[in-house]
């Protein structure tokens, strides 16, 4: 099946906490927000971006036993599940 990018709310939740991600700690700015996060949520470095970073590396690398819409409804959900800690 052919990937198509998950519709990002672009919220930022998910730089905010890289520190939980042992691949990403060296992208943590001391703080758990990634250094690359710019004030409007958006990623300074997006075109070279790490691979855990891109939703179509990961899902081919990690989720390819599952179709696309599966796998945009976990990220749906663990986005959900970030944004409620946050608030």
């Amino acid at each position: 099946m052919k990937y198509y990018p998950y519709p990002c709310k672009r919220c930022g939740a998910c730089c905010r906490h890289v520190d939980l991600i042992a691949e990403m700690k060296t992208f943590d700015r001391g703080d758990g927000i990634c250094k690359h996060l710019a004030a409007d949520n958006l990623c300074e470095i997006y075109a070279e971006r790490p691979p855990l970073c891109n939703g179509e590396y990961v899902y081919k690398k990690f989720f390819a036993d599952k179709t696309v819409e599966e796998f945009h409804e976990m990220i749906s959900q663990l986005c959900k599940k970030i944004r409620e800690a946050e608030a």
